[in-house]
């Protein structure tokens, strides 16, 4: 297979497309869809502190790195979840990037800050490991965004990432979630502007920047995912693409343009009832917020 752009040989296929890339012309097409999507939905401007949420995933560190080559100042955001050997391991690949680029990593450490880990949490809590794990680095990355001045906060949510969140979503007609899942939520009762810019690249996209590049991830998935639905509704969706090329992206992109519009006023509503928690601070709409339950919860002896 001949490179669509350039016309020698390719590295890789993207079959949605019907094209095929060599190594420069894959990383231009990376990150050109990056910065397309960043325009396209004005995320950001050169000006602005971005805040990256990263893991030592592919899809996190691939980000940051084509934000840093695009130009936006964009620092890291690590949050210790104390999940054993795979927290340990994710924190060494994530330091290892930030040091290799010379950029600024914030950590915040779950366990030492908080005193619980996420397996503690969920126990104490009653949540599934997930549910508690998403809990807190939802509370964490707008609390330290907010701390450190910054004016967007960027996750790695990639194109298969919001694909499944979709079905699932459909799946319970979940009007309040689906309110909310668009590339951007903006700034707005105690939130910091959050942005997703990987929507465009597949999950194998970003795997296949990070080898192409040289940048090295944890590979492993966490041993706490086991059983997360999220990961059947990607299993759905990834057999629905072998047969159909291009099945995510219009599935994604189609409620989007065309049914996002409709439920957005019920996420609107319920920033109104937003208040500071009274004892962090952040927004809700309970006399607590969830966090901050989850902490006594999970660091309250019985």
């Amino acid at each position: 297979m001949k490179c669509r752009v350039c016309r020698e040989p390719a590295v890789i296929e993207v079959r949605r497309h019907n094209a095929g890339f060599c190594h420069p012309c894959f990383v231009k097409h990376c990150r050109d869809q990056v910065k397309k999507t960043v325009d396209a939905y004005q995320m950001f401007s050169e000006n602005e502190r971005v805040l990256i949420a990263v893991s030592g995933g592919k899809d996190s560190l691939a980000l940051w790195d084509i934000l840093m080559h695009l130009g936006y100042n964009v620092d890291g955001l690590y949050i210790g979840l104390g999940i054993g050997d795979y927290s340990s391991e994710s924190a060494n690949y994530t330091r290892s990037f930030a040091s290799s680029r010379r950029a600024t990593l914030v950590e915040v450490d779950l366990p030492g800050t908080y005193g619980f880990d996420i397996a503690s949490g969920s126990k104490a809590a009653r949540r599934a490991p997930c549910s508690a794990c998403g809990l807190s680095k939802r509370h964490l990355f707008n609390s330290e965004a907010a701390r450190g001045g910054y004016d967007v906060l960027a996750t790695g949510h990639n194109l298969d990432d919001e694909a499944a969140v979709l079905l699932g979503n459909v799946l319970r007609w979940d009007l309040a979630y689906l309110g909310r899942q668009h590339p951007v939520l903006e700034a707005g009762g105690g939130f910091v502007r959050k942005v997703k810019p990987l929507v465009r690249l597949a999950e194998r996209e970003t795997a296949a920047y990070c080898v192409l590049e040289g940048i090295d991830y944890i590979v492993e998935e966490c041993p706490m995912s086991v059983g997360n639905r999220h990961l059947a509704y990607k299993g759905v969706l990834d057999d629905l693409e072998e047969s159909s090329p291009g099945s995510k992206a219009s599935f994604l992109f189609g409620y989007l343009e065309r049914a996002a519009p409709l439920v957005a006023g019920v996420s609107a509503a319920e920033r109104e009832a937003l208040h500071p928690c009274p004892t962090c601070a952040s927004p809700t709409v309970s006399e607590v917020c969830a966090f901050c339950k989850l902490v006594e919860r999970a660091t309250t002896k019985r």
